[in-house]
């Protein structure tokens, strides 16, 4: 019973780590977005329309990318310098001259490189989902950037950080779960330590017990003592050393020693 017990316990902990991490990740990405995002858009509004940022970000709307790109994936976009830093098979996003979406962002990929009626290169762009290429090519100066990666499914998270509770799903209740967990961890670790204070601490004597221990003693030693001195059973002796002439013993063993005389019967 413990052992499963044991188990559930381990797996919960496990999976709580791995959901509290997940949705820490979560969070550090949408706060870098988020942050790039606003940094963007001031500097955008400082320097006017023509300024063009080294790197974007877009969601996707639409289907036209799938499966690749997928409706609500962020795309990050690199801006490219020259034109022949786009080949064919590229994703590039850029603003649509097509009388059917004029002045629209679009993210399609690059199918043929031509040039346009002023000999400047313009780039064919279709949908990997779509059956025909767009009515109108892309001219260089529209180019948004080249997609050089994408977020899954980030895109959802924007769409409900931007409505009323979004901020109070993503952003308060998760905060509001981590520092309870760690103030639960904080005060568990507190009382640990206090336990082990405690019994590292001497405990303290009571005078009163000390003193009665003390004369306790005294009296013991003091009728052991007593028995000592009236009992009179030699227990220990002194050993006597005594000096021995070697020549004379040698006398007496070399000396005859005398027959017994028999008697008369």
């Amino acid at each position: 019973m413990k052992d499963g017990n044991f188990s559930i316990g381990k797996i919960f902990k496990v999976i709580s780590k791995i959901l509290s991490w997940a949705l820490f990740v979560v969070l550090l990405i949408a706060a870098i977005f988020l942050l790039y995002y606003f940094i963007a858009t001031k500097i955008y509004t400082a320097k006017g329309s023509g300024y063009e940022p080294k790197f974007s970000i877009y969601t996707i709307a639409s289907g036209s990318m799938e499966p690749k790109i997928k409706v609500y994936d962020a795309i990050v976009n690199v801006k490219v310098n020259t034109p022949n830093d786009i080949e064919v098979g590229d994703v590039i996003t850029f603003v649509s001259t097509s009388l059917l979406s004029p002045g629209k962002t679009i993210t399609h990929r690059v199918i043929g490189i031509t040039q346009d009626e002023d000999g400047k290169v313009c780039y064919q762009t279709r949908g990997d989902a779509n059956d025909i290429a767009d009515q109108a090519c892309a001219k260089y100066h529209n180019i948004i950037g080249k997609v050089i990666f994408k977020i899954p499914q980030l895109g959802r998270v924007q769409k409900v950080l931007a409505s009323k509770g979004g901020w109070l799903v993503f952003i308060l209740i998760p905060a509001l779960y981590i520092i309870g967990r760690d103030i639960l961890r904080l005060t568990k670790l507190s009382s640990i330590k206090s336990t082990a204070t405690k019994m590292s601490e001497p405990k303290k004597k009571d005078p009163k017990k000390e003193r009665e221990e003390a004369i306790r003693k005294a009296e013991l030693k003091r009728k052991l003592l007593k028995n000592d001195n009236s009992s009179k059973t030699e227990y220990y002796k002194e050993p006597v050393i005594r000096t021995v002439d070697k020549r004379r013993i040698k006398n007496d063993y070399n000396k005859p020693k005398n027959k017994k005389k028999k008697g008369n019967n």
